[in-house]
């Protein structure tokens, strides 16, 4: 206990200190310049009136709902094809993991060269050659989003693919061999051996996934700023602006709270349901 003191008073005091600190500011009205005064429940009933909140949280349903249609199965599939791969595998391991090492803010403002709506932008330019396009990307409501999904799955899949990898080296190799011996084909094997083994690091993944991606900030803020039209306003990009915009603090840190508790919710939900998925 006198080791893992000073290691406990760090996480109490950087970790759940401000987690204290923002239930408590979520029943005051504060600026953090004037006076604090007491609101109660005021700043939850603000935010749940607020009909930005509720186009930021379908915002953030729809980024979910994309990330998880897109986004989740590639990993998988590229850590799958890398583990089939038997020269210069660690060469292909780089190169995917290469966008998770490149700065946030580099990558999105790269990016956003890419997404020039202009005939001569990059993006457009290239599917000119086929015939297709110009297309407005970032600048449409109906793109922005799909737009900003693409980036976040290119930034962020090589964490899960490393992951992936890792697991799948726990996989005996006389599993492939009698496979092969069957005479199982790549899907077969994928199917029959890679994903049964995979279970349980695919559901902790999957549920990890829901998390970040519900907390999407980044990438609305730099991209478009919420816009076009709202379209891309997200929960915690709403939060950010109650705060250092409009320097409501209390209205901030209740719309943290409820997040917060929608995601708690949603994690022991998802625990209940899958609790025995993982070992059957």
């Amino acid at each position: 206990m006198l080791f893992a003191l000073p290691v406990l008073l760090v996480f109490v005091v950087f970790s759940w200190g401000p987690i204290v600190k923002g239930l408590v500011m979520s029943v005051q009205q504060t600026n953090l310049i004037d006076p604090v005064k007491w609101v109660g429940l005021e700043n939850f009933r603000y935010v749940l009136s607020d009909p930005g909140v509720g186009q930021a949280a379908l915002n953030t349903i729809w980024f979910t709902l994309l990330a998880l249609l897109f986004g989740f199965p590639v990993p998988v599939l590229l850590a799958m094809f890398l583990s089939e791969l038997r020269g210069r595998s660690w060469l292909y391991s780089t190169l995917a993991y290469l966008p998770v090492i490149t700065p946030p803010v580099v990558a999105i403002l790269l990016w956003r060269f890419f997404y020039d709506p202009s005939p001569s932008g990059m993006f457009n330019t290239i599917l000119g050659t086929v015939g297709l396009g110009p297309y407005p990307w970032l600048d449409s409501p109906s793109s922005a989003m799909p737009s900003i999904v693409l980036e976040a799955t290119w930034a962020g899949a090589g964490n899960a693919v490393i992951i992936y990898l890792a697991a799948l080296t726990s996989v005996r190799a006389d599993l492939y061999e009698a496979a092969e011996l069957d005479g199982a084909g790549v899907v077969r094997r994928v199917w029959h051996v890679m994903l049964p083994h995979l279970r349980g690091v695919l559901l902790l993944m999957l549920l990890l996934q829901v998390i970040g991606t519900m907390q999407l900030f980044t990438e609305p803020l730099l991209f478009t700023g919420g816009g076009p039209q709202g379209s891309t306003m997200t929960i915690l990009l709403l939060i950010y602006n109650y705060a250092f915009v409009n320097g409501d603090y209390g209205a901030a840190t209740a719309l943290s709270v409820l997040l917060a508790l929608a995601l708690a919710v949603l994690s022991a939900v998802f625990q209940f349901a899958t609790r025995g998925w993982s070992t059957e």
